[in-house]
C-alpha cells in the first residue's frame, strides 16, 4: 500500500529520520508513537507530501486515496453551515447532484432524447455513488461526534477550534479514503464521542494510521504499533499494551547482550593488556586488539521512562470533609447544571468527575474550587482544607519572561533549587531546560510547569481540570505517578482513560442535574455504565454514599458512660495500632531488601511470592495507617 525505503529527513544539521523503513499494508490499523520531537507529525507530512525527504523513497498506488487529520485545520472556518462543509467530502456526488438539479431544469423547456439520456446515466452514476444517503451519513456521523440536529445549520465560523476540528474529521471520515492519517484526533473530543470514534474506526475498512497519547483508545482501536526512536522506526505486531510487553522483552534480552559483551570485552582488554609485554606474545595482542575493533557493539539500554523521584508533601491534615455540597442549583440561560444537588468529597476521595461536554464538569469544578459563586445553596470547604485549582486558563498567567526554575521559585520559595529542579526533572526539564524562558516552551511544556507549580503548592486538596491536554504518553505516566504517591484528596476532569484509571477511586458523573456516584475504578465504573445502557432495568443503580454517614474505625460500646474510661481504651488502641504500623514498616523493609537483591531473581516463583506479599504489606500498611489517623482524630474529639 504505502512503502518507505531507506527514508531520511534532515532539520538542519539534525537528521530526524536516518535510513527508517516501513511498509504500511492495506487494512492494517496503525498507532505511530515515540516521544515528542522524535518526527511523528513529521513523518505523516512526509507521506501526504507536505515535506520533501532528504533521501530515500515513499512508493504508494497512484488512485490511492489518503484522509489526513492534523492541527492545522484548528484553524480553519467558513460561513457555510456545518453540515454543508462536512459533505464536502463527497465532491463527485455534490457534481452529480448540481448537473442533475441543471438536467431538470432544461427539461422543463426543452424536452429532448438526449437531455433525458444525461439525465438518466446521471442518476444511475448517483445513485451507484449512494449519493441518495450522503445527508443521513453526513447527519449520523457529526451526531456521533456529539453535534446536534440544531448545530449542523449553523455557521462553522461559530463554532470554537476544537468543535471546528470535529467537523473536519467528520468530513475526512464521510471521504472514506484508503488511508486515515490521524494525528491526536482524541485532542478536542469527550468520552461520549471518543468512544463512539473507537466503534468507527474498528469497523473501517480501510487502514489507519493514528498518533495519539491517549493509551486507552489505542489499545482498543490498533492491531500494529511503530515506534518512531533514534530515527528508525521499529514495528511490534500488536497494540499499545502489546508494544510495552514485546518492548521489554526486547530490552531485557539487549541488556543481558550487552552485560555478555562488556564482560568479554574486559577479558579480551587484561589479555592484550598481559601479552603486550611479552615480546613473543605482541603478535597475538595486536590480532586481539584488532578483533576488539571490529567488533559490532551491542549498546546498553536507555531508560525511556523516567520517574518521580521526589514527594509531594503539605504542612498539614484537613478534617474528615474536604468539601460539602449542599442544595446547589446552578443553572445558565438556556440550560440548567445542577438542580438540589447534593455531595461530599471526603478525605482521601481520588475522584474522576467524567461525562459529555456541556453537562457542567468545569462548572461544577469552579463551584468546588471557590472560583463560581453564581448558583444557589452551599459549597462548604471542611477543617484545614488547603487548595489549588489547575485549569488550562492557568497557562496564560506563566510569567512569560521567567525562565521554568524562576516560575517555581516565585511560587514555591520553601523548596530549595535542587528540589525544585528535581520536581521539573521528573517532568521531563533535564539540564540546561529548565533555564528556557517559558515564552520559548511548547503547548506541552507550558502545560508541564503549570502542573509543576499546582503540585508544589502546599495543598492537601487539588482540583484539576484537564491536566492531561497537551501532555504526551511519558509526561501522562508522570503526572499518574505523581498523583499515585499524593497523600491527600482531589477531583480530575480528564478524556484520558487510562489516566483516570490508574488514579481514581470514585467516580462521579452528573446525570439529570444531579451528583452521581460510583465507588470504585474508571474500568469497573466503564462495565457497570455499558451494561446498565443495554440493560437498564435490570442493573441496579450505584447506591449513593449517604451526607452525614461515619465511618468509624473503632466500635465504642453505647453502655460506656464514662468519658475517661472511653478515652483510656481508645488511646491503648492506638498505641497498639502503633505498633502494629511498627512492625509491618519493618517487614516491609525487610521484602525491600530482598526484592533489591539480584540473587532473588534466579528464583522467579520465589521473586512473584516476594513481589506479592511487598504489595500486600504495602495495602495493609496504608489501610492501618488511615485507621490510626480516623482513631486519632476521634480522640481528639473527645479530649475538645
Amino acid at each position: 500500500m504505502i512503502a518507505i525505503n531507506n527514508l531520511t529527513f534532515e532539520i538542519g544539521s539534525r537528521a530526524l529520520y536516518d535510513e527508517a523503513n516501513w511498509h504500511i499494508k492495506p487494512g492494517e490499523k496503525i498507532g505511530l508513537i515515540g516521544a515528542n520531537g522524535t518526527g511523528k507529525t513529521t513523518l505523516l507530512k512526509i507521506i501526504v507530501g507536505d515535506y520533501t525527504p532528504t533521501s530515500g523513497t515513499i512508493s504508494m498506488a497512484k488512485d490511492l486515496t489518503m484522509g489526513y487529520l492534523n492541527q492545522d485545520l484548528l484553524s480553519y472556518s467558513s460561513d457555510k453551515n456545518i453540515l454543508h462543509v462536512a459533505m464536502e467530502a463527497f465532491e463527485r456526488q455534490n457534481q452529480l447532484h448540481d448537473e442533475i438539479e441543471t438536467l431538470l431544469q432544461k427539461l422543463e423547456t426543452d424536452y429532448t432524447e438526449d437531455l433525458l439520456h444525461k439525465l438518466s446515466d446521471k442518476q444511475h452514476e448517483f445513485e451507484v455513488l449512494d449519493g441518495y444517503n450522503i445527508e443521513y451519513k453526513a447527519h449520523e456521523i457529526l451526531a456521533g461526534l456529539g453535534f446536534t440536529e440544531a448545530d449542523t445549520h449553523r455557521k462553522l465560523s461559530e463554532f470554537s477550534g476544537g468543535w471546528r476540528m470535529r467537523v473536519m474529521l467528520a468530513k475526512i471520515l464521510l471521504q472514506a479514503p484508503d488511508i486515515l492519517l490521524l494525528d491526536e484526533p482524541t485532542n478536542h473530543l469527550d468520552l461520549p464521542s471518543i468512544q463512539w470514534l473507537e466503534d468507527y474506526l474498528k469497523a473501517f475498512e480501510g487502514a489507519i494510521v493514528i498518533v495519539s497519547h491517549d493509551r486507552w483508545f489505542l489499545d482498543k482501536v490498533i492491531n500494529r504499533t511503530v515506534e518512531s526512536r533514534k530515527g528508525k522506526l521499529t514495528v511490534y505486531a500488536g497494540n499499545y499494551t502489546f508494544y510495552l510487553e514485546e518492548k521489554a522483552q526486547r530490552e531485557e534480552i539487549q541488556r543481558g547482550e550487552f552485560k555478555n559483551q562488556q564482560s568479554k570485552i574486559k577479558q579480551e582488554e587484561r589479555l592484550i593488556e598481559r601479552f603486550r609485554a611479552k615480546a613473543s606474545k605482541a603478535k597475538m595482542a595486536q590480532s586481539r586488539i584488532k578483533m576488539l575493533d571490529k567488533m559490532e557493539r551491542v549498546d546498553d539500554v536507555d531508560d525511556d521512562n523516567p520517574s518521580v523521584n521526589f514527594r509531594f508533601r503539605f504542612s498539614r491534615q484537613s478534617g474528615r470533609h474536604v468539601v460539602t455540597l449542599d442544595n446547589i442549583t446552578k443553572k445558565y440561560p438556556s440550560i440548567d447544571i445542577l438542580t438540589h444537588a447534593e455531595a461530599v468529597i471526603e478525605k482521601g476521595d481520588k475522584i474522576a468527575l467524567i461525562g459529555a461536554n456541556g453537562k457542567g464538569k468545569s462548572t461544577l469544578l469552579r463551584i468546588i474550587a471557590g472560583a463560581d459563586k453564581d448558583f444557589t445553596g452551599k459549597a462548604e470547604t471542611g477543617h484545614n482544607v488547603t487548595q489549588t485549582f489547575f485549569a488550562q486558563h492557568q497557562l496564560e498567567a506563566l510569567h512569560l519572561e521567567n525562565t521554568a526554575l524562576q516560575e517555581l521559585q516565585s511560587f514555591a520559595p520553601k523548596h530549595t533549587e535542587t528540589e525544585l529542579r528535581t520536581i521539573l526533572g521528573s517532568f521531563l526539564f533535564t539540564g540546561d531546560d529548565v533555564f528556557k524562558k517559558i515564552k520559548v516552551l511548547s503547548g506541552g511544556e507550558k502545560s508541564r510547569v503549570a502542573l509543576a507549580k499546582a503540585l508544589t503548592a502546599d495543598a492537601n486538596f487539588l482540583v484539576l481540570d484537564e491536566p492531561t491536554n497537551h501532555l504526551d504518553i511519558a509526561s501522562v505516566n508522570i503526572l499518574i505517578q505523581a498523583l499515585q504517591q499524593f497523600e491527600g484528596t482531589f477531583i480530575v476532569v480528564s478524556h484520558d482513560r487510562y489516566f483516570l484509571d490508574n488514579v481514581a477511586n470514585k467516580i462521579w458523573f452528573i446525570e439529570d442535574h444531579q451528583i452521581k456516584q460510583y465507588p470504585g475504578t474508571y474500568k469497573e465504573f466503564d462495565e457497570w455504565f455499558a451494561k446498565r445502557k443495554l440493560e437498564p432495568k435490570t442493573v441496579a443503580p450505584v447506591p449513593q454514599p449517604k451526607k452525614e454517614e461515619k465511618k468509624e474505625p473503632v466500635a465504642v460500646k453505647p453502655h460506656s458512660d464514662n468519658k475517661s474510661q472511653q478515652l483510656k481504651k481508645l488511646n491503648h488502641d492506638l498505641v497498639k495500632m502503633e505498633e502494629q504500623i511498627a512492625d509491618l514498616e519493618k517487614t516491609i523493609k525487610q521484602l525491600e531488601e530482598q526484592l533489591a537483591s539480584d540473587k532473588l531473581y534466579t528464583d522467579a516463583k520465589k521473586a512473584k511470592e516476594v513481589n506479592d506479599s511487598y504489595q500486600l504489606k504495602q495495602l495493609a500498611l496504608k489501610e492501618l495507617q488511615a485507621k490510626w489517623e480516623d482513631l486519632a482524630e476521634h480522640i481528639l474529639e473527645l479530649e475538645a
